[in-house]
This record gives C-alpha cells, structure tokens and sequence, in this order.
C-alpha cells in the first residue's frame, strides 16, 4: 500500500501480515486480525478506551441530540443522540506520518 490514498481492507492486512509470518498458517492470521479487530470493537461498545502504544488510542464520544436540517428539503429534523468512534494518532504515528516535522506536531498537541 505504497500510493498515496490507496485503501487497505482487512483481508489484504490479512495478506501481508501472513507474507511477513510465512512460519503461520493464513487461517491463524485471518483469526488472529478477527481476534483483535473484535477485542478493539467490544471495549469500544462497553465505552472504554484502548490504547496502541505508538499507534493511536480508540474512544468513544458522546453527539447529543439537536436540532438538524434536510439538506434536500430545508426542513428542520431532529437528530438523536449517537455515540461515535474516535481514533486519536499516537506521537510514533504522527511522526512517521510527517517526517521532519515533529516540532510542528508537538506544537499542535499543546493547544
């Protein structure tokens, strides 16, 4: 996935990290992914965190309800309460993200 904006989907994170473990079976691999990507989602629904370290950290935020409009119609309509996902870079992803620039970064972090 060298091009920039090329999109990875699971069964290919499934191919690669397979390629780099040849000594594991790619049925290991596909549960292993399955394994995380499903312990990431269940702490997420029970509204914890989970932290990567050097990756990110996964939340959950709180939308509340309010008053929306129908882009097509112009009508007001109400818009319940939600609660979403929320990905938060780590400092080693930024800084891999944006070579030589890591003082910018830090400097965003503080506000």
């Amino acid at each position: 996935m060298s091009e920039q904006g090329a999109t990875m989907i699971k069964s290919e994170l499934v191919q690669i990290v397979a390629a780099r473990n040849p000594h594991l079976y790619h049925r290991d691999v596909e549960n292993i992914v399955n394994a995380v990507l499903d312990e990431i989602t269940d702490a997420l629904a029970a509204g914890n965190r989970v932290e990567l370290r050097g990756f990110g950290a996964f939340s959950v935020k709180n939308r509340p309800s309010r008053s929306g409009r129908n882009p097509r119609t112009g009508d007001s309509v109400f818009v319940e309460e939600k609660w979403v996902p929320f990905f938060k870079t780590g400092k080693e992803l930024r800084e891999r993200l944006n070579p030589g620039n890591a003082d910018a970064v830090e400097d965003e972090d503080e506000d």
